[in-house]
């Protein structure tokens, strides 16, 4: 009589069960995703030449870039799929679409330099954007630093690169040697995004108002928005000079702070030992010396 193999009972596996996703952490990602959808529609009006929307919606992009990361770290929803995501919609903002936006305008102009110029301006903004992650993780810099971006950042790159638009829209004629202009200027923010040029980052500005200045604060910001909708192309303009000559006081500022760290230091002069105060000579005691990793070089002394 033939008899079925015998089979143990299998406990019931426990099915998994995902951990819910708090909501704090979800609206950050959702103005990155909204930034990048306005970044992609610029790409996509600048093919159909409708140049001013395109230009509008990077402004667009670059303001939900400030506000995310603010955002991220008032509710505390800071995550790596977070960073990750900003990154990767800011080289498509502020990398791709400003250089299709210059190509399609006037780049096109010069045949292969003129894309050549285009994509530089692009490699350099997912260079600068590496460069930027990396450099978050790094202990050995001082809390200062936090206050500059090492090189232009790639949202004042985007705003700043698309200058000669802006100065076309306010009546100054195309003429021949424009593009060429545009080109060396090009090339010339895609060097500052790249350099180690100290760029005041602002991360620190806004955090605490004073209760006197919430209400003039309040109309500083409706001010600027409603000249900003009013008066687009002066306003970016302007705006775009005043960056760019801010660029050497950042520079300058910067190396304050540096020279400050070193002297501080040296006017620092060891305390000397109080003539009445008794040293308490402690006996020797065997201390365990770190083990060796042999495949580690030795310490140059």
């Amino acid at each position: 009589m033939d008899t079925a193999p015998f089979e143990p009972t299998r406990p019931p596996q426990k099915r998994r069960r995902f951990r819910q996703i708090p909501v704090r952490t979800l609206l950050p990602n959702l103005i990155t995703l909204l930034a990048l959808c306005a970044g992609l529609t610029a790409i996509r009006l600048a093919i159909e030449a409708r140049l001013e929307w395109a230009v509008a919606a990077i402004v667009f992009a670059a303001t939900l870039d400030g506000i995310d990361g603010r955002v991220a770290r008032m509710l505390k929803g800071t995550s790596r799929f977070g960073a990750e995501l900003d990154s990767l919609a800011d080289f498509v903002n502020f990398g791709v679409a400003p250089a299709l936006i210059l190509y399609f305008w006037g780049l096109h102009e010069l045949g292969n330099a003129g894309w050549i110029a285009a994509m530089v301006f692009a490699i350099c903004a997912g260079l600068r954007l590496a460069r930027f992650n990396v450099m978050i993780d790094d202990p050995n810099r001082p809390a200062w630093a936090a206050n500059f971006f090492v090189g232009m950042p790639a949202p004042g790159g985007a705003i700043t690169v698309l200058l000669p638009i802006y100065v076309t829209f306010l009546g100054l004629p195309h003429l021949a040697f424009t593009a060429p202009l545009v080109l060396f200027y090009t090339l010339a923010i895609a060097f500052l995004m790249v350099s180690r040029l100290p760029v005041f980052s602002g991360k620190r500005v806004g955090k605490r108002v004073a209760p006197e200045m919430v209400l003039p604060l309040f109309v500083v910001v409706v001010l600027v928005f409603a000249l900003l909708i009013a008066y687009p192309w002066p306003v970016l303009t302007t705006g775009t000079i005043v960056y760019l000559a801010s660029l050497p006081f950042g520079f300058m500022s910067y190396r304050n702070h540096q020279h400050r760290d070193v002297s501080v230091p040296a006017q620092q002069p060891a305390a000397a030992p109080s003539p009445d105060a008794t040293t308490a000579v402690a006996p020797p005691t065997a201390r365990s010396e770190p083990p060796v990793d042999p495949e580690r070089p030795a310490r140059l002394n």
